[in-house]
């Protein structure tokens, strides 16, 4: 099973849903050229990922908001809305399987390959202050 891989679909997919699109993970497979990296385990992973980020949109982009200084959710480029949604997912929702720490920095990577020159410091502070607020009591 590759969690980076299924993370990295599980992001194509939510950014194309952004944008209007309805791609299937399969589709996304075919344009990320990942077609035999995915088992089963890992498709329903992606699905559980974008099932579970709709049903909780509202309060991970309350997070993102608290933590977004001076920049509204509308203005956040969309690549790096879908990392930080499905990442601070994980980290609310996955914790007995995804550690904290992994989960920030799968998103830095993606941030990197797939964001803007400075996505991934926006990245990283983000998830490392909603990191912060999970843990404290």
């Amino acid at each position: 099973m590759s969690r980076t891989t299924a993370r990295e679909v599980a992001m194509m997919m939510h950014f194309s849903n952004l944008l209007g699109g309805e791609d299937t993970p399969e589709h996304v497979l075919e344009k990320a050229e990942l077609i035999g990296t995915l088992d089963g385990e890992d498709l329903l992973y992606v699905s559980q990922m974008l099932e579970g980020v709709q049903s909780h949109a509202e309060e991970l982009d309350e997070f993102i908001s608290r933590f977004s200084k001076d920049w509204m959710i509308d203005r956040i480029a969309r690549v790096d809305l879908s990392i930080l949604r499905l990442a601070i997912y994980e980290m609310r929702y996955r914790k007995e399987d995804v550690p904290t720490g992994a989960a920030i920095n799968e998103a830095v990577e993606l941030a990197k390959r797939y964001g803007g020159e400075r996505s991934y410091a926006f990245v990283n502070g983000i998830l490392g202050s909603v990191a912060k607020e999970l843990v404290s009591p």
